[in-house]
């Protein structure tokens, strides 16, 4: 009589079975890591480009004299008044360029308007408004920069 081994698995088989769906659900939890990180980094990017262009759009829509005031929580009461003085996210005193800088989510956004002259903002022509928001990512920090120029509406002076 001949004994047949046609019913089950061996000790080996199942070993190996289990050995080759370990590596499996490591991989795909490698993946699953990966993709989460990488979804947060475009979140995070999201929010730096919607942050650094609200800030550009709340500069071109403000009154001109109010151009370099800040209301960040939007509660009517000014937060940040822009200054030309060296300190902070502003780099040299004197040079024409006002600059503010405000962290919000991780996010660190800096704002400047640079004046066409060096003299007081009611009597410039022009004025260049620039936002960069820098946030951590996976090889560092990157940046995120926007930018407009904006006209005095009340200028009537020469260039």
């Amino acid at each position: 009589m001949r004994w047949r081994h046609d019913r089950g698995f061996s000790l080996v088989e199942a070993m190996v079975a289990m050995s080759i769906s370990t590596i499996v659900v490591m991989g795909g939890m490698a993946a699953i890591q990966l993709s989460a990180r990488l979804v947060q980094q475009g979140t995070i990017k999201t929010r730096a480009l919607a942050l650094a262009q609200g800030r550009l759009e709340a500069k071109r829509s403000v009154r001109w004299e109010a151009l370099l005031q800040d209301d960040l929580d939007h509660d009517g009461r000014m937060d940040v008044m822009m200054a030309d003085d060296g300190q902070g996210a502003d780099v040299l005193a004197g040079d024409g360029i006002y600059s503010a800088q405000w962290e919000h989510d991780g996010v660190t956004l800096k704002w400047t308007v640079a004046l066409d002259r060096l003299e007081p903002l009611s009597t410039a022509g022009l004025v260049t408004i620039r936002a960069a928001a820098s946030y951590p990512s996976l090889g560092g920090v990157r940046v995120v920069e926007v930018g407009t120029v904006r006209a005095n509406p009340t200028f009537t002076g020469a260039r």
